[in-house]
């Protein structure tokens, strides 16, 4: 392997900042345990296991394929990869009052129902192999990487999340109480902003 721990651990790391931040994956997580409980919302986790192997695997494929054709590219990236973690920031704590949207075509009872839902919630939304392509060479020298470091990549691309849906999945009264609280959703969502923030910063000076 290229990777070193400290580039996987700095990744995990943004990983887990952006789970921090509510959306669809929330919502429907939270509605699947409330009605169900913690069973019928772990498949929904696992189903989003699906999209966050591939869009990274995406990602690092068409990124190295780029970067042989022009090695510049990979400078260009890790700039890009600073301005969309500052951006995604910026908009985060601008946008903090935003109320999360329920999706009830996520929630219909039944474990493959709700592996099926989790799959539907991450794949959804195209952007998302964009928006590896932005991060991932922010975090890794993608000119060098093997099968081994593509495969630790796609590794804690779903791990991370995966453990912190099960966290939540499992802790839902706690969490709805939370989300329900006056003020919770924006003072998480300013959290979350100002770490991704620091976040492109640490990888513009790096």
């Amino acid at each position: 392997m290229t990777i070193t721990p400290i580039e996987l651990l700095f990744y995990a790391g943004g990983l887990f900042i952006l789970f921090l931040t509510p959306g669809p994956v929330w919502v429907a997580l939270l509605a699947r345990a409330m009605s169900g409980g913690f069973r019928s919302a772990w498949p929904l986790a696992f189903g989003v296991v699906v999209g966050d192997v591939i869009w990274p695997l995406i990602a690092v494929l068409g990124v190295t394929w780029i970067v042989d054709q022009a090695s510049w590219f990979m400078d260009v990236l890790k700039w890009v990869a600073v301005a969309m973690f500052i951006t995604m920031g910026i908009l985060l704590i601008r946008h903090a009052d935003k109320e999360l949207s329920e999706n009830s075509s996520l929630t219909r009872p039944g474990m493959w129902a709700g592996f099926i839902a989790g799959v539907v919630v991450i794949m959804s939304n195209p952007k998302a192999v964009l928006f590896y392509m932005g991060v991932l060479p922010g975090f890794f020298d993608l000119t060098r990487v093997t099968g081994w470091d593509i495969a630790a990549i796609c590794f804690l691309s779903f791990l991370v999340p995966l453990l912190g849906n099960l966290v939540l999945a499992a802790s839902v009264d706690r969490v709805r109480g939370l989300l329900k609280a006056p003020g919770a959703v924006r003072k998480m969502n300013v959290v979350a902003g100002w770490l991704l923030i620091g976040v492109g910063v640490v990888i513009g000076l790096s």
